[in-house]
């Protein structure tokens, strides 16, 4: 849902910022610029999807992303990743898409980012491309997860003949959609906010295999069995073939010992218990989904089972929300809900610690996480706690898109640097009680900010846009009533209601104006007046 139902479909080009692009339900890319301040050319055509996006059941909206100023990476919804040589773009005599590649790469993707970069005097590009996948084995969460693929593309070829190849595919898996994903500009690595801990899954072209190949396969297995507690009993659940029916099935209790039989097998399951159970009434069952759930009933109430067969590393506990809040509320006297204790102190809020990867993710508070490109491992972690994903903006195209967070009332923008491990996240801005209005406004449903920072805005679903300039001083002498002092500067937050009621798609915001998109309209909002 958050994946598609917040999709901004108005693509703001960072290179060239008075042009926005949308993608009509005929797969055309139309390009609007503005001209004369406020007014808007006719929207152009600049390119045409080749393929008849109709004949497609289970498409998603077509997705572009501009990778530099001469490159564009385009979507079309069904699989297919096209990359197209555009042209100088801000000058339409010098703009022609043309397609150098071209190619299906499995089920349908939105692009989440894109870099261009020359490296040894190699032309590559790298694109990040978002999916969100059935789990067959998920019987306990959503159902889904979340595939994000790091593709790079290379020009190969000598003079005269230029090709461009894939060079390597990548894949990382998590369960929650990423607020932020982006690859650095050098194309070395990718920083990722979201809520749920992302993995790269291993595959043949990994160098990382070559060094722990231990790992990697022990890795790869599934567990052959998940196991849930609570003070009383345990839960066992384990998936069974296809054909296999209750006949077939010999579940042996003993009040230290347990046997999995399945047909005329060797064990499945044997070994001794970490505790005793009530064996005479243990029980077992096949669910519907073909899982065999065994219940074993624990002989002494209260102490929880480290382990559950003493020695078998090939299940996995899982913990149920209640027991994480227990286990974190006992752990609460140990961490910091501030980001930044003491903000006196000259070190900034986000520091770059180095943790290893098994103290990345403490469970419901979303973290910052930069992977290696090489090594396909966490280098850096930060848990952001209770500090809430806002938006991200790109403030120089050549850098990394920012993002917001929130910090107490206030929004403050945090630039990524790959380059500067020292500081590789700088503070740049700060938005006074954005942190505490965004959270007011139940329909919000796009957020952004001027990339010069001289204001925020937020829209709703329909008509309603807020915008909040930034404090400006004040040309006569202001003070407050209830203490009497001087009041410098003063910020102001203005309302604007589009003269339409159709749904808002799109929503995009320059220095100088901001774009909304509805089904039938782009409307131009004047902000600040060009100089």
């Amino acid at each position: 849902m958050r994946a598609f139902g917040m999709y901004n479909y108005l693509h703001l080009d960072s290179w060239y910022q008075d042009n926005v692009y949308y993608v009509d339900q005929f797969g055309r890319i139309m390009n609007l610029s503005v001209t004369l301040d406020t007014a808007l050319q006719k929207p152009r055509e600049v390119f045409r999807l080749p393929t008849d996006l109709t004949a497609y059941d289970n498409r998603l909206c077509a997705s572009i992303h501009f990778s530099s100023s001469t490159w564009v990476t385009l979507s079309d919804g069904t699989g297919r990743l096209y990359l197209i040589k555009s042209g100088k773009r801000g000058n339409s005599t010098f703009e022609k898409w043309e397609i150098v590649f071209n190619e299906e790469l499995g089920s349908p993707f939105t692009i989440a980012h894109s870099v261009s970069f020359v490296k040894s005097d190699t032309h590559s590009v790298a694109v990040l491309l978002l999916r969100v996948e059935k789990d067959e084995l998920d019987t306990k969460g959503s159902g889904f997860h979340i595939t994000l693929e790091w593709v790079t593309i290379a020009e190969i070829g000598k003079e005269g003949d230029h090709r461009y190849e894939i060079l390597k595919r990548r894949v990382l898996q998590g369960k929650s959609v990423p607020h932020y994903a982006a690859i650095e500009p050098t194309g070395d690595g990718l920083m990722i906010v979201s809520y749920k801990p992302f993995k790269f899954m291993q595959g043949e072209d990994n160098k990382s295999e070559e060094n722990d190949d231990a790992e990697a396969t022990k890795e790869k297995k599934d567990p052959l069995y998940y196991w849930q507690q609570t003070e009383d009993d345990v839960t066992i659940t384990v998936h069974i073939p296809e054909d296999i029916t209750k006949d077939d099935i010999k579940v042996r209790f003993s009040p230290d010992n347990i046997c999995v039989i399945l047909k005329d097998q060797p064990p499945l399951m044997e070994g001794k218990l970490y505790s005793s159970v009530d064996h005479e009434s243990c029980t077992w069952i096949i669910r519907e989904n073909k899982s065999l759930e065994i219940s074993l009933i624990k002989k002494n109430e209260g102490p929880r089972w480290p382990e559950l067969i003493l020695g078998d590393t090939r299940g996995e506990f899982i913990m149920d929300s209640s027991q994480c809040s227990e286990i974190s509320e006992s752990l609460m006297h140990l961490t910091s809900e501030v980001m930044n204790p003491n903000p006196e102190k000259e070190n900034p809020p986000c520091n770059a610690q180095e943790l290893e990867e098994c103290d990345a993710f403490l469970e419901d508070s979303a973290s910052l996480c930069r992977f290696d490109g090489d090594t396909l491992k966490v280098t850096h972690v930060i848990n952001l706690g209770s500090n809430q994903y806002l938006f991200s903006v790109v403030v120089d195209p050549k850098e990394m898109p920012c993002f917001c967070l929130r910090h107490d009332v206030d929004a403050l923008l945090w630039q990524p640097h790959s380059d500067q491990p020292e500081n590789m996240w700088e503070h740049i801005a700060t938005f006074n009680a954005l942190g505490y209005v965004q959270a007011s406004k139940q329909d919000k449903k796009f957020m952004a900010c001027a990339p010069d920072y001289s204001y925020a805005a937020l829209c709703e679903c329909l008509r309603r846009v807020f915008i909040y300039r930034q404090p400006t001083p004040l040309a006569t002498v202001l003070y407050n009533r209830k203490e009497g002092r001087q009041v410098g500067q003063v910020a102001k937050q203005l309302v604007t209601t589009l003269e339409a009621s159709d749904p808002i798609l799109g929503f995009q915001a320059t220095s100088e104006r901001l774009f909304v998109l509805t089904t039938k309209t782009l409307f131009l909002i004047k902000v600040n007046s060009g100089n």
